[in-house]
């Protein structure tokens, strides 16, 4: 009775309850949870299969990372810990994929400047945002943004399937290369516009 007494003053006050077993929120664990799977299976299973299963697990996280966005919309189930998890897990799985796939010599030579650039700017805009956020300022994501994010996913998921997608249709690592090095220099325009608003705030403030 007195839960339900503090529930009802809570919608009374405007006051959301905590999501955090909300399915969006669950969706964003589970890619977190990705993250050291698709290493696992690249570091520490046979080549072939290794790199299907990371492939396979590697797409169902990116699924995720369109999917709780919209049902955290739908369902109006945004939160500010879902806000919080979102872009961390996207970046570790970003990152991590990279560091695999430059460790087993699938982006090697000049393809780790690409790598490199995706890194770095991944750090920057984190940097960015936090030093926004003291300042009360929130930047929405772009278009070109968004169209960056899904190339990267792109890029790596062909990556991951690198020597052993060659067997099957030629060229597969080329083809992730080229659309990493695509991807990258998205990356550096998408990280110039957070630089600037960043600048631009600061001599302001």
């Amino acid at each position: 009775m007195m839960q339900s007494s503090m529930d009802a003053a809570a919608a009374k006050s405007g006051v959301k309850k905590p999501l955090v077993l909300s399915l969006p929120n669950v969706l964003t664990y589970l890619r977190i949870l990705a993250v050291p799977a698709v290493m696992a299976c690249l570091l520490g299973v046979h080549a072939d299969l290794g790199r299907w299963l990371a492939l396979t697990i590697y797409v169902l996280a990116c699924l995720t990372d369109w999917l709780d966005g919209y049902l955290a919309r739908v369902w109006q189930q945004q939160s500010a810990l879902g806000r919080m998890l979102d872009p961390i897990a996207d970046k570790l799985l970003v990152g991590a994929t990279l560091l695999v796939l430059t460790s087993d010599h699938t982006i090697s030579s000049y393809a780790l400047w690409a790598a490199a650039i995706i890194l770095c700017r991944e750090i920057l805009v984190s940097g960015l945002r936090e030093f926004l956020a003291e300042l009360n300022v929130k930047i929405h994501v772009t278009q070109l943004a968004k169209w960056k994010t899904t190339l990267q996913m792109i890029a790596l998921g062909v990556l991951i399937a690198g020597p052993t997608g060659d067997k099957i249709i030629p060229h597969t690592t080329d083809i992730g290369l080229v659309l990493l090095w695509v991807a990258a220099l998205l990356t550096l325009l998408t990280g110039y516009d957070y630089l600037k608003a960043a600048v631009r705030h600061a001599i302001d403030h």
